[in-house]
């Protein structure tokens, strides 16, 4: 990598950071029909009004009377009164007694509660919750989803009736587990949570009348989707998001979205909530590295989401001496909202709700299927697509090339490596050139600068001599630049895969114990002592040492080079292990590359012939010929 390479890649490092949230500032991600503030939902559903922790309008814990307002079917009777409000009711009643009931598969554990009637907590079988270094701290422990949520997956909200506090009557059935809510006036509502295969859930909400001769209106109600924690305390944070798609676009919503700070930095009224008023064809809350995705059956009118403030990590759950990395947990929570229905009496007349949910890792190829198969674009959960169109390409090649070099039984690491020297093979043409060219462009520059003092004076007339010299002595002023702007997507596709891939987590490469966090040995005064940075730096300057200076670079630029590896170990000290093991390895074979350019060209240079001079005085390969006076 030359130096003209170095200065292209820093100057997209500096994009890479600042791009998403500079994004986010100028172009927020407001919905079409949201209301400045984030705000959007009816009155009686504010999100920004209810108690913390919870999801839809805070309602009693009494049970209640009906599903919604009633009124004769059969007659327009105006005397028909409404069903008995709990607005009138007693003071509330102590919340019920929890009931929880486990469901066992072969990747899952899901621990359902009657509060609510959903999903509590999914603990994923094959993950661990503590990997690398820390894996003795949290050994036994799995990987959990929704943990500390204050709303299960799949509790529904239905203003002055259905609350997260709300009893269900939970029971195993052959397939899955049924929550039940019997209201006095015959109706009821009906949920199945039917596990499938993959860490996939069918889930059915049933809103039924047994009440004859009586309509129901169903008001408008909420069905939560999930809630995006934080994985551990070393989790920061910057990966929980809320994804949904309406069709076209993928729409993000993230911790800085709800902070509405200026620039990233300075304070700004933050958001409480999140509403778009329209349809949605999935979701998905996620974190790094796992997600809970949800697919309606029929398009859902209108996704919400909020931010939540979670409990502190408790003593018990802190390694020896580690610190949290967030002071302040916090949670996104989200949920489909529906329109006020009318439900005719008999089962026959019920309002479903289908839903096809994804509780587990985020794997590309479970989600390139289902996008494939469904047509739906699904597999954006996985956040590939990078910071330019074909870098998205590039992740997803390098993520299938990766798993499929484990798949013939190669370690991570060595995928990595392997992947690595077949992209130097690739482009070892280009930088062999690349290579020449800066060498050459560095042996003409005496003469390059004779042709600038003596033209001086005539700018174009220098431009046109300058074009001349390069094209008889067969070198381009761009040839240095050519071989790093096309590898820059390759790049670009690493950091976005490597970033994200599950596959990487608890990958183990000699000392490195974990390839998805950074190769921390060590602590020195609270400061960590990561490896593979340091290597790569040094590797850096190495190849920066046999990498021919630029023509015309001044004394400034030149020190700016030669501290750019150290810029970079700044910028990639807390990166995944993995991304500073290919930079690694790729700057070892840039330097093995330009050692061999150097050996080949000390072989041929006594069969070249001496240049010779031109009639201008200036050395080029052969006389100008004299143009014939006219």
């Amino acid at each position: 990598m030359d130096r003209k390479s170095i200065v292209v890649l820093v100057l997209s490092m500096v994009f890479l950071f600042s791009w998403q949230g500079l994004m986010n500032k100028w172009y927020p991600q407001k919905p079409k029909s949201a209301k400045a503030g984030g705000t959007n939902a009816p009155a009686s559903t504010n999100l920004s009004a209810t108690k913390p922790g919870s999801f839809g309008e805070v309602t009693t814990n009494l049970a209640p009377q009906s599903l919604g307002t009633t009124n004769t079917a059969s007659t327009n009777n105006p005397a028909v009164a409404a069903a008995p409000s709990l607005a009138f009711a007693p003071a509330p009643a102590p919340p019920p007694e929890e009931e929880l009931l486990v469901l066992d598969t072969e990747l899952t554990r899901y621990t359902f509660t009657s509060l609510g009637g959903g999903i509590k907590l999914v603990e994923l079988k094959k993950h661990p919750e503590r990997v690398g270094r820390l894996a003795e701290f949290g050994a036994g422990r799995l990987t959990k989803l929704n943990e500390k949520a204050p709303v299960p997956i799949g509790a529904l909200f239905i203003a002055g009736a259905v609350s997260e506090n709300t009893p269900y009557t939970l029971s195993k059935t052959n397939g899955g587990v049924n929550a039940m809510l019997q209201f006095p006036d015959g109706s009821r509502i009906v949920k199945e949570f039917r596990p499938s295969t993959n860490y996939a859930m069918d889930v059915s909400v049933r809103f039924e009348n047994h009440n004859p001769g009586t309509k129901i209106n169903k008001p408008e109600h909420y069905f939560v989707t999930g809630t995006a924690t934080l994985m551990n305390p070393r989790d920061d944070g910057f990966y929980v998001k809320f994804f949904w798609f309406d069709g076209e676009d993928r729409h993000t919503t993230d911790h800085r979205w709800f902070l509405n700070k200026t620039l990233g930095c300075f304070p700004g009224r933050p958001r409480t909530s999140y509403t778009a008023e329209e349809e949605a064809l999935w979701s998905s809350v996620q974190n790094q590295f796992f997600t809970v995705t949800t697919i309606p059956e029929k398009p859902a009118p209108r996704v919400i989401a909020k931010e939540i403030e979670m409990p502190k990590y408790t003593a018990e759950e802190l390694a020896p001496g580690e610190r949290p990395k967030i002071k302040k947990p916090y949670a996104i929570q989200s949920g489909f909202a529906y329109k006020t229905n009318a439900i005719f009496p008999g089962v026959e007349n019920a309002l479903v709700h289908n839903y096809h949910m994804y509780i587990g890792p985020k794997v590309y190829g479970t989600f390139a299927k289902m996008a494939t198969s469904q047509k739906n674009e699904i597999d954006r959960v996985m956040d590939l697509n990078g910071f330019i169109i074909i870098d998205g390409f590039f992740a997803r090649a390098l993520l299938l090339g990766m798993n499929s070099l484990h798949n013939q039984g190669m370690t991570y690491a060595w995928a990595i490596i392997c992947i690595t020297i077949i992209m130097k093979l690739l482009f070892w043409p280009l930088t062999n050139a690349s290579t020449k060219s800066m060498k050459r462009m560095a042996e003409l520059q005496p003469e390059m600068k004779k042709l600038q003092d003596k033209y001086k004076d005539d700018p174009q007339k220098m431009n046109r001599k300058m074009m001349e010299f390069w094209k008889e002595n067969n070198v381009n002023p761009m040839g240095g630049c050519w071989p790093m702007l096309l590898q820059l997507p390759v790049f670009l596709g690493f950091f976005t895969m490597l970033r994200s891939a599950v596959e990487l987590r608890g990958g183990q490469f000699l000392w490195v114990t974990d390839l998805a966090a950074p190769d921390t040995i060590g602590h020195l005064a609270g400061f960590p002592i990561n490896i593979l940075p340091i290597l790569m730096g040094v590797t850096m300057f190495w190849q920066s040492s046999l990498t021919p200076a630029s023509p015309g670079m001044d004394p400034t630029q030149q020190k700016i080079m030669r501290y750019l590896p150290l810029i970079f170990v700044v910028f990639l000290y807390n990166f995944a292990s993995a991304l500073t093991l290919y930079w690694t390895v790729q700057n070892l074979l840039s330097v093995l590359q330009t050692k061999i350019t150097k050996s080949s060209d000390g072989k041929k240079k006594g069969d070249k012939p001496a240049p010779t001079k031109r009639d201008d005085g200036i050395i080029g390969k052969g006389p100008v010929k004299k143009r014939k006076n006219r």
